[in-house]
């Protein structure tokens, strides 16, 4: 009898109610929760991959652990390992795909970190054989002022695109279909 009930309750989300505040107003929380949308490329049962809303590239990815942990220095072992093993996984996935194999893979802690749960974000570099060129940037002036963290965080974030839908689906097919 107690494995039944056990068994009946065993995959079931954890109410709203029942978590933390910051479990319940954190994004990730609520996507893992399947409270809000995403458009997931692997999960078992300690990870998601998930592609990211505002992508700076194509193919721009998260790895999340399912324990709501806003440190990467306070993440359990048996979860790191799980995210390491997911985003060589899902790395792995995404260059198959994307027929190339630069990546940026980035776990910001505080500094930078847009949602306050572990992270990482796999991003594909440019292709080191596009015609695309990198202009330099201009040098700073003596007089300019050194962004604020909003600002910086502001400029990233309006330089970004949303992600659109049915690119995301179609990305995502081939994704998992290479993991």
């Amino acid at each position: 009898m107690t494995s039944f009930i056990i068994g009946a309750h065993a995959n079931r989300s954890i109410p709203t109610e029942w978590r933390d505040d910051a479990d319940r107003n954190c994004p990730f929380c609520r996507i893992i929760a399947g409270e809000m949308p995403s458009t997931r490329l692997y999960e078992d049962d300690k990870v998601i991959a998930i592609l990211d809303i505002l992508p700076l590239r194509r193919g721009h990815t998260l790895i999340i652990p399912k324990a709501h942990h806003s440190r990467v220095s306070e993440l359990p072992l048996e979860y790191a390992s799980a995210v390491g093993q997911a985003v060589t996984k899902v790395a792995n996935g995404l260059t198959k795909v994307l027929g190339n194999t630069a990546l940026n893979v980035v776990c910001n802690q505080e500094y930078a970190q847009a949602v306050p749960h572990v992270h990482y974000h796999i991003i594909p570099a440019p292709s080191l054989n596009s015609s695309a060129r990198v202009e330099p940037s201009e040098k700073p002036k003596e007089n300019d002022i050194p962004l604020s963290r909003r600002e910086m965080h502001q400029r990233e974030f309006e330089s970004r695109e949303e992600l659109d839908e049915d690119e995301g689906m179609a990305l995502a097919v081939k994704i998992r279909a290479s993991l």
